[in-house]
């Protein structure tokens, strides 16, 4: 029989139909999970049929993230039972239960994947390797309360690896996501998907069009980790744009999407996982070079290998420096107080501009900022991260309106507020893709050039 495959894909969907015609459309390496507590009506043993047997078949309790009650284990137990006369390729059996009369009967058909869910703060996988259960298979699944968490599973999953073990170990929570798409790279046999027309089974599962971007099934221990470590990161565009030049560059790095809001916690990340390279975003801009030693405020950190000094540089304050050179001179207005409002403050200053500043601790009288008659305006505020995110400071946007020539906005977005806002208004726009683009290039540059081998 064959291995199993590296990407296993939950299917979540509302309706047996959707699921189906997801599993159908799965590549060879992309093994559908038939989650048959999420169609508890259904008949298990039509739904392996209908899924030809290429399924992984699966009742998970409540108590696991699933849907069947956790009261009714032998209920639970039967119908999982019921999927075997299907001969499903392969059956999540739980890791601490004894294997049924019923599956040992269809062993030489169906292969056996033993599963555990541990909670918060529990870290038991070492002991678990010294006494596996009976099967084909292992998973253990556990909880990420800090980013650093998932350095704890490099070890287990190396040492299972070369052992010949097929396990997959791995966070749960967005602070878990890098254990997901490290797992081929640490020694994993396989990893969990979210199929890319359905949610998430669990908080921190990622598309499988994702993973595959990512290419996380081709990834070696010789991979280099790098990327965007601030909160909130999940929406950040960095991944897609630097796995794009790594590929291109023949580079042997990742970059993913880092979860931490702590500069203390980050520094222990970047031990634990041997980071080479960074873009930090709020609200560490300050925090975390300062932690490491470095004066803030800086965007990028990168170094050659692990234990190597650090290097830092504040690619925003380069990209600004490039749009502000072919903008109108004369004052500028600053709405924010954070690291991209401080780097645009040192370019700003270093062109000899006068330069007003405002924030929430920083409040200016409208009448003063029409008495500066600014012909810029710099929205460097987290005002326009959500959808519904208003303008900011609408007053002074008003008062600074008659005398302007041109905005900037430091939100990575097509469409905020504050652009609309500019736009309507008739102003020389430099969005925040265009600032994106020129500060990520620089960024990826000091990636390529100066992180790994």
């Amino acid at each position: 029989m064959n291995p199993i495959p590296f990407h296993i894909v939950t299917l979540t969907h509302a309706s047996w139909e959707e699921a189906l015609a997801c599993a159908r459309r799965l590549p060879g390496d992309a093994l559908p999970e038939l989650r048959l507590d999420l169609f508890p009506e259904l008949d298990p043993e039509v739904l392996v049929d209908a899924l030809k047997r290429r399924c992984l078949v699966t009742c998970r309790r409540v108590s696991e993230g699933g849907r069947w009650p956790d009261g009714d284990e032998a209920g639970r137990l039967a119908h999982l039972l019921r999927a075997l006369p299907g001969r499903p390729q392969w059956v999540d059996l739980e890791w601490d239960l004894p294997v049924p009369a019923e599956v040992q009967a269809v062993r030489t058909h169906v292969r056996l994947l033993r599963s555990i869910h541990v909670g918060e703060g529990v870290f038991d996988l070492e002991d678990r390797l010294r006494a596996l259960p009976e099967g084909d298979a292992w998973k253990w699944v556990g909880v990420a309360s800090r980013l650093g968490d998932n350095g704890r599973l490099r070890g287990p999953l190396a040492w299972a690896r070369d052992r010949g073990l097929p396990l997959s170990a791995f966070l749960m929570g967005p602070k878990g996501i890098p254990s997901r798409a490290l797992q081929a790279a640490w020694g994993g046999a396989f990893t969990y998907a979210a199929p890319d027309d359905g949610p998430p089974a669990a908080p921190g599962q990622l598309p499988l069009a994702t993973l595959k971007a990512w290419r996380c099934a081709r990834l070696h221990k010789g991979y280099g980790l790098c990327g965007v470590i601030g909160q909130p990161v999940l929406h950040s565009r960095g991944p897609a744009f630097h796995h794009l030049r790594f590929q291109r560059a023949f580079k042997d790095l990742v970059y993913l999407p880092l979860e931490c809001g702590d500069a203390a916690e980050a520094v222990e990340a970047l031990n634990s996982l041997d980071i080479l390279g960074l873009s930090i975003t709020a609200p560490l801009k300050h925090a975390l070079p300062e932690a490491l030693g470095l004066q803030g405020p800086l965007n990028t950190l990168w170094r050659r290998r692990a234990g190597d000094p650090w290097q830092g540089a504040n690619t925003d304050a380069e990209a600004f420096r490039q749009f502000l050179s072919t903008l109108s001179p004369g004052p500028v207005l600053v709405l924010g107080e954070g690291g991209v409002a401080s780097a645009s403050l040192t370019v700003l200053k270093a062109d000899g501009r006068e330069v007003l500043q405002t924030g929430r601790r920083l409040p200016v009288p409208a009448g003063d900022v029409a008495a500066f008659a600014p012909v810029g305006i710099i929205q460097a505020t987290s005002l326009g991260m959500a959808a519904d995110d208003p303008v900011p400071f609408p007053q002074l946007l008003a008062a600074a309106q008659p005398s302007l020539h041109w905005a900037v906005e430091w939100i990575y977005k097509e469409e905020t507020a504050f652009a609309a806002w500019a736009q309507a208004a008739g102003l020389t726009l430099v969005g925040g893709p265009a600032l994106f683009e020129a500060q990520a290039e620089a960024q990826s540059r000091r990636f390529v050039e100066g992180c790994g081998g």
